[in-house]
C-alpha cells in the first residue's frame, strides 16, 4: 500500500514529520577548521602528554643549539681577545725585518752572539737613521738588536733577552717605569753601561729588593740598573716583562758584535715604525719599501728585497678574517648535530602520524580540512624544535658562562648567534616536519576511521 501525495503532505504540518527535524545543508564555505591559538594549545598538550619521547626527539635541538652558541661564544670571545693583543701592541705600527736573515745554531740573525763568518748585511743603523731623514708622518722610529744571555746579580743569575734600543721605543711601546727611570738621548748616544729591566726579570735577579742602582753583568760587561718597567702582563717568548733594555750602541758595539762585514755601520735586527696616524700606514710603508730598495740596490719591483715590512693595520685585518672563518667553520660543524636533531623530529612525528590516524580521521570527518592537519602537525614540529633551541640556548649560554668564570677565556654570546640558533632550530621543525604533515592531510577519512 502506498501513500499519494496529498497524504505525506497533510502528514508534514501536523506531525512536524521527518523533515521538521533534520539540520540545514552545509553551504558551500561552511567547512571546520582550528585557529592558530588552538592549535599551539593541542600541540602543547601533546608535548606533555609524551614527555619522555618529546624529550629525547629535543635532545639533538637542545645539543645542536647550545653547541652553536657556545662555540661561537668562545669564538667571537677569542677573536676579542686576539684584536685586542693585537691593537694593544699597536695598529699604526711598521715592523722591518730581514727577508731571509741567515741563521746558525736555529737562531736567527741579530738574535745573538755570532761566531765565524758573519750573515749577511741587511738591515743596518744606517737604514735606520736614513728612514729618519725621511722625515716622514711618524711618533718615532726605534732599531733593534737583540741577544739571549746569562744576567748575574749578586745573589743570583737569569738567561734572558737583551734589546738594545733606542729612547723612541719606551715611547712606541708605552713602556714607564715603575722605578728609577728609563736611559736617555745623552746616555744613547754616548752607549753608557746602563739597563732598563722588566718587572719579571727585576723580581727574579733581586727579589723583594731594591733593584735600581745596582749593578748586573752581561757579557763581562758591568750595568748599572737606572729602572724597572711597569708590568705589562703576558707571558711566554718575547715578554717585555722577561727582558732588560740598554742603549743599542751599547747592545751592537760591546754585547753582541754587531759590526757589518764591510766594518763602515752596525747591523740592526728589526726596525719599528709608529705612524702618527694609522690612514697613513700604507703610505708611509710604500715609501720606505722604495728608499730600502734603492740603499740596497735591488730591483724596484720588489722581486729581490732582501727585507720586509709588516703592517700590523694589515696583520690585525688578516687576523680577524682567519678568527672568523675558523668559528664559523666550527659552528657549522656543531650546526650538523642540528640536522641530526631534526631527523629525529621527522621520525618522531611520522609515528605519531601513524598513532594517530583514528584522530585524524575523525577530525576529518567532522569537517577538518587537509590544510588544517597538515598545520596541526606542522606547529607541533615547530614547536618541538623551537623549544629544544630555547633550552639548547640556555645550555649554550651556561657554557659560555662556566669558560669565562674559568678564566681562560672571556665568551661573548651575541645577539647575532642568538637569532640564528633559534631561527635554525624554527628552520628545522618547518622543514623536517613538512612530509610528516603532508602525509597526515592526505589520509583518507574513510580509510583513517577504519585504520587500526
Amino acid at each position: 500500500m502506498t501513500a499519494s501525495v496529498s497524504d505525506l503532505q497533510s502528514l508534514t504540518p501536523a506531525t512536524g514529520g521527518i523533515a521538521g527535524e533534520m539540520l540545514p545543508p552545509l553551504g558551500a564555505d561552511a567547512v571546520g577548521g582550528f585557529s592558530l591559538a588552538e592549535v599551539v594549545r593541542v600541540s602543547f598538550e601533546s608535548l606533555f602528554a609524551n614527555k619522555m619521547r618529546s624529550t629525547l626527539t629535543m635532545l639533538g635541538v637542545i645539543i645542536g643549539v647550545g653547541s652553536v652558541v657556545a662555540l661561537l661564544a668562545l669564538g667571537n670571545g677569542a677573536q676579542a681577545a686576539i684584536t685586542s693583543q693585537v691593537q694593544s701592541i699597536g695598529t699604526n705600527l711598521l715592523t722591518i725585518m730581514p727577508s731571509a736573515p741567515s741563521t746558525r745554531g736555529g737562531q736567527p740573525s741579530g738574535g745573538n752572539e755570532f761566531s765565524g763568518s758573519q750573515p749577511p748585511q741587511t738591515l743596518t743603523s744606517d737604514d735606520a737613521q736614513a728612514i729618519d731623514a725621511l722625515r716622514l708622518p711618524v711618533i718615532g722610529i726605534a732599531p733593534q738588536f737583540s741577544g739571549s744571555t746569562d744576567i748575574v746579580a749578586a745573589a743570583a743569575h737569569k738567561t734572558g733577552q737583551i734589546v738594545g734600543t733606542n729612547v723612541a721605543y719606551f715611547g712606541i711601546n708605552n713602556l714607564v717605569a715603575a722605578n728609577g727611570s728609563l736611559f736617555n738621548d745623552v746616555q744613547e748616544r754616548a752607549g753608557e753601561p746602563v739597563i732598563v729591566l722588566g718587572a719579571t726579570l727585576a723580581k727574579g735577579l733581586f727579589g723583594s729588593g731594591q733593584a735600581v742602582g745596582q749593578t748586573v753583568r752581561v757579557k763581562d760587561q758591568a750595568l748599572r740598573v737606572i729602572g724597572v718597567l711597569t708590568p705589562q702582563g703576558g707571558g711566554g717568548f718575547g715578554s717585555v716583562d722577561d727582558q732588560g733594555f740598554v742603549p743599542i750602541s751599547l747592545a751592537q758595539q760591546r754585547l753582541f758584535g754587531a759590526r757589518t762585514p764591510d766594518g763602515n755601520s752596525y747591523r740592526v735586527a728589526t726596525i719599528t715604525v709608529a705612524a702618527t696616524n694609522s690612514a697613513d700606514l700604507d703610505a708611509i710603508q710604500t715609501r720606505i719599501e722604495v728608499l730600502l730598495r734603492e740603499r740596497h740596490r735591488v730591483k724596484a719591483d720588489g722581486s729581490a728585497d732582501d727585507f720586509r715590512v709588516i703592517n700590523m693595520a694589515s696583520a690585525l685585518s688578516v687576523v680577524t678574517s682567519i678568527t672568523s672563518l675558523f668559528t664559523g667553520f666550527l659552528a657549522a660543524i656543531a650546526g650538523i648535530s642540528l640536522l641530526v636533531g631534526g631527523i629525529g623530529i621527522m621520525n618522531i612525528m611520522l609515528v605519531s602520524v601513524t598513532e594517530r590516524t583514528r584522530e585524524i580521521g575523525l577530525r576529518k570527518a567532522v569537517g577538518a580540512r587537509g590544510q588544517d592537519i597538515l598545520l596541526q602537525f606542522i606547529v607541533e614540529a615547530v614547536v618541538i624544535s623551537l623549544t629544544g633551541g630555547v633550552l639548547g640556548l640556555a645550555l649554550g649560554a651556561l657554557i659560555a658562562f662556566a669558560v669565562t668564570l674559568s678564566g681562560l677565556l672571556t665568551a661573548i654570546v651575541s645577539l647575532s648567534s642568538v637569532a640564528l640558533a633559534l631561527t635554525f632550530s624554527m628552520a628545522v621543525g618547518l622543514f623536517f616536519g613538512i612530509y610528516p604533515a603532508r602525509r597526515a592531510a592526505r589520509l583518507n577519512p574513510i580509510d583513517a576511521l577504519r585504520y587500526e
